[in-house]
């Protein structure tokens, strides 16, 4: 077996002229690296010859044909390639020798995404540079992208995919250690724990770990989390983000430090430690740079440990208007009429996490005056709203949404707010309260407009109750809008354009994709605005619902009456800029 002779270790800068030839390369580049590999490699001359007979009939790297037909391993189709073109190639990145600082300034999903990884600092002519492992030397705008995110000159290395991510994952974990004491430095001034936390006794065994959740939910509300999940594997447990509505990887660490985590979570939110077979749920509450913070915790038993999940609800007294929330101007005048007739439901559907509280609230806020009394029952309370009751719901001492309504009733209440309609008994008392003169806001699970009514029905609502009652529903998602700093005008593809269900682009429009930048870490996307459907009751739609007709039936006849549906309305965002057809794609689906 021929191996590849070792490489000088001096390493050529890759210039923009090079580059630019690198991603189609002449036919006879392509030759001379196919000598290189009969030179240095166990390939003959029939397989070379046949491998570019398939490449001159079909296309494609002749490198990839060699991998395909099993001819010829990736990493040595890698160092010929560099060879030729003098790059530096390292086969055995050795992780445990990289120092873990390198990586303090690239996020790990843009390591992982782009396959790049810091090895070392090295001493060059002009100066000190910073040596990272790529596995594709011809995409150029990496070694921009890295340059801004390090801030000193990069030089590159090659290596197969495959190694670079097996590094990233060791470097990175040995990188915990010193991010958790990074973000301590700043949480020591700014976190606070209040209650029952402050009275724990921590021996020493117990510090670490107690700095290490402290930390953690610390990074957390910095970077705008809105869940936390911790994940125990069979040899390690992974802690991943909710951004944005995306989940990303952020630590890695090995399993037996699980238990122990997790034990302090469950003492934070007061649940049973010695419990460990049975899902539990609790609230952790928290002070953070004079912000309220309410944690719901919840533990479900795997195979390999318990799986906790905490979503953070930041108590906020800023809410902002439909419009700032992504409510077209439109809608805004719609919504207006209803939230301000006498009585009624108005009714706001969508996932877990969609926005409807804040949608609510925003209601709340136009309807809020010094002549109207209004309550609201939470689980949480999201936003603190002068000049408005709020009540929290405690299911520990049997304050449900439904015993807040009944009580409220005897309050002499204009507007009532219901977090979440959960039953049957809440809904009844909710319906009940509109009909006797109280309008009524509130929640419900359904994927679309339509399906509230026959969620309803299944609670088991009579019809007449819900076609009598309800005003309107507002049913939303919430989609990522593109990076302004770094979104870059998008020809859309054919497909594209299919599921636009557009036949070209409305004069005036621009479709952008998602790029990443420093100032969104890497991911294209900062920030979200609603798409939404607002379903008018009508004396139509009203008589489908007395006959108890189904959700498509009753969506059709709001289509004809002019309903915009969500994907309707996502599409309208994209042409207008403010997110990409890829963001659509997943947030929302086409109609069938």
């Amino acid at each position: 077996m021929k191996t590849l002779p070792p490489q000088d270790s001096q390493d050529l800068d890759l210039t923009p002229q090079v580059t630019a030839q690198l991603p189609n390369p002449p036919s006879e580049i392509r030759e001379r690296l196919g000598e290189i590999l009969l030179k240095y490699t166990s390939l003959t001359r029939a397989q070379l010859d046949e491998a570019l007979k398939i490449q001159q009939k079909e296309g494609g790297m002749l490198g990839e044909i060699l991998i395909r037909k099993n001819l010829i391993l990736p990493h040595e189709v890698m160092r010929a390639l560099c060879m030729q073109l003098g790059m530096r190639f390292v086969e055995d990145l050795r992780p445990n020798e990289i120092d873990p600082k390198l990586v303090n300034d690239i996020p790990i999903n843009y390591a992982k995404t782009k396959e790049v990884l810091p090895l070392a600092r090295e001493q060059g002519p002009r100066g000190e540079n910073l040596l990272i492992a790529v596995s594709d030397p011809f995409n150029e705008s990496i070694i921009d992208d890295l340059q801004v995110l390090t801030g000193i000159p990069v030089k590159i290395a090659v290596s197969t995919s495959m190694r670079i991510q097996d590094a990233i994952n060791r470097v990175y974990e040995r990188n915990t250690a010193n991010l958790v004491e990074k973000i301590e430095d700043e949480f020591e001034d700014t976190y606070d724990l209040e209650g029952p936390i402050d009275i724990l006794e921590a021996t020493e065994d117990d510090a670490p770990v107690i700095k290490f959740v402290n930390s953690l939910l610390f990074r957390a509300v910095k970077e705008k989390a809105s869940d936390i999940h911790i994940e125990p594997f069979e040899k390690e447990f992974v802690v991943r983000f909710r951004i944005d509505g995306v989940l990303y990887d952020i630590i890695r660490q090995p399993k037996k430090a699980h238990a122990a985590i997790s034990s302090r979570i469950k003492v934070m939110g007061l649940l049973d430690i010695a419990e460990k077979r049975l899902p539990q749920d609790g609230r952790i509450k928290i002070k953070m740079a004079g912000k309220d913070i309410d944690i719901r915790l919840s533990t479900v038993p795997t195979n390999f440990g318990e799986r906790v999940v905490m979503r953070i609800l930041e108590q906020s007294s800023t809410v902002l208007d439909l419009e700032q929330l992504g409510f077209s101007a439109k809608s805004c005048a719609m919504i207006d009429k209803l939230i301000f007739r006498k009585y009624g439901i108005i009714l706001v559907t969508g996932p877990t996490g969609s926005g409807k509280s804040t949608t609510l609230s925003a209601c709340l806020v136009k309807l809020n005056s010094p002549e109207r009394n209004i309550m609201t029952v939470e689980d949480p309370i999201e936003y603190q709203i002068p000049g408005i009751n709020q009540v929290q719901v405690n299911t520990k001492i049997e304050l449900t949404f439904a015993r807040a309504l009944r009580a409220f009733l005897r309050q002499n209440p204009d507007i009532i707010m219901v977090g979440e309609i959960r039953d049957k008994e809440t809904a009844e008392i909710a319906i009940n309260a509109s009909l006797t003169g109280h309008l009524v806001l509130s929640t419900i699970h359904t994927n679309d407009a339509a399906g509230a009514a026959t969620r309803l029905f299944d609670m088991g609502v009579e019809p007449f109750l819900v076609a009598s009652s309800v005003l309107g529903v507002i049913a939303q998602r919430l989609i990522r809008r593109v990076c302004t700093k770094c979104r870059e005008p998008h020809t859309p593809t054919d497909f594209e354009m299919q599921e636009l269900g557009l036949p070209s682009l409305p004069q005036g429009s621009q479709v952008f994709r998602a790029v990443g930048c420093q100032s969104c870490s890497q991911s294209g996307y900062s920030g979200r605005t609603v798409i939404h459907e607002l379903m008018i009751i009508d004396d139509k739609i009203r008589g489908l619902i007395v006959r108890s007709s189904d959700a498509n039936t009753i969506k059709k006849q709001a289509l004809e009456n002019g309903m915009t549906t969500l994907r309707e309305d996502g599409i309208t965002k994209v042409l207008q800029g403010l997110t990409t057809v890829d963001e659509l794609m997943r947030a929302t689906h086409a109609e069938i």
